[in-house]
């Protein structure tokens, strides 16, 4: 299930938590952030990446073509990932990266936490999201310690995914709540 969750960053009180899909597109819409939801391909738990970019493809075209990007490709973290820990120590603290950040869900859950004028947006999202993250917009993800997902990521030069630490403990003060 979606789920907004906004806080305000100086006081770490909550102003918003919601799971009504219009409310969380139009808070992230606010702050530049890309949200929608696309119906969900039934695949088996199994699939591979080339059947999950297959059943989206009419979705992924028409998101390549009005935005430029590249192309796309599937990650999928399990929880007896021998790298889960260093993957997801990767990404808990502030960053930014030079080119935006698109991920579709078709599988498991994961929070995006953007940290935007004053304010912490931790977007839950799961399966049928897709959140694209602006170039540059102060953010962090977590997919807790257990991961289980299958993402579609869309690109253009995957050197844009490097993440450039803002340095702050703003990922420390607002833990994702992956639940």
């Amino acid at each position: 299930m979606s789920r907004l969750t906004i806080w305000d960053a100086s006081s770490n009180s909550q102003v918003l938590v919601t799971e009504d899909p219009a409310e969380i597109a139009g808070n992230l819409t606010a702050i530049g952030v890309r949200f929608e939801q696309w119906p969900r391909a039934d695949l088996p738990a199994d699939a591979d990446a080339d059947a999950i970019l297959a059943a989206y493809r009419p979705q992924l075209d028409a998101f390549l073509s009005s935005t430029g990007a590249g192309t796309a490709d599937v990650i999928k973290l399990t929880p007896d990932h021998p790298m889960k820990d260093a993957m997801r120590a990767k990404f808990l603290s502030e960053h930014t990266h030079t080119e935006d950040e698109v991920r579709f869900f078709h599988a498991g859950t994961g929070n995006f936490v953007l940290h935007v004028d004053g304010k912490v947006f931790d977007a839950h999202c799961g399966p049928g999201d897709l959140i694209s993250v602006p170039a540059n917009s102060r953010h962090w993800f977590d997919a807790g310690t257990e991961p289980n997902f299958a993402v579609v990521r869309v690109f253009t030069d995957t050197t844009g995914w490097t993440p450039h630490y803002t340095g702050t403990d703003m990922a420390e003060r607002f833990p994702a709540a992956t639940a």
